[in-house]
């Protein structure tokens, strides 16, 4: 039996953020936004995320980037905690996509996702401590 979009995209979603954050993230469903849930699931997490056109690290490496960009800080430190856990980027490739932002997003949203991302490199660095 084929597996549905949203099956395909909740395995990606798991893979790119990890069991943990799906886990509360599917919690926290309601009826109010179960469908949005799931859309995201089915639209970004497989028909995205899933294209053959670049592969997962790639599209990892753009949503950090967009999110500074954007100043999207909780997705920013959901995804550069991610990416460190699964190790599909190390600090310092991290830090080569926050100089490049610095030429394109500018300056201070560069210094903040800076900020963030040490921040959350100190937090995985200190066992026992409590992740967001």
């Amino acid at each position: 039996m084929a597996k549905t979009a949203y099956e395909k995209g909740m395995k990606t979603r798991r893979k790119v953020l990890g069991d943990e954050w799906v886990d509360r993230a599917e919690r926290s469903k309601t009826a109010f936004n179960a469908e949005f849930q799931e859309l995201i699931t089915r639209y970004a997490w497989d028909e995205v995320w899933n294209r053959k056109g670049l592969d997962h690290r790639t599209r990892r490496m753009l949503v950090i980037t967009t999110m500074v960009a954007l100043g999207r800080w909780e997705e920013y430190t959901l995804h550069v905690r991610a990416a460190l856990q699964s190790k599909d980027l190390p600090e310092d490739d991290i830090k080569e996509l926050l100089l490049q932002a610095t030429i394109y997003c500018g300056i201070p949203a560069a210094n903040h996702a800076f900020k963030e991302a040490r921040a959350v490199m100190a937090e995985l660095a200190a066992p026992g401590k409590k992740k967001k």
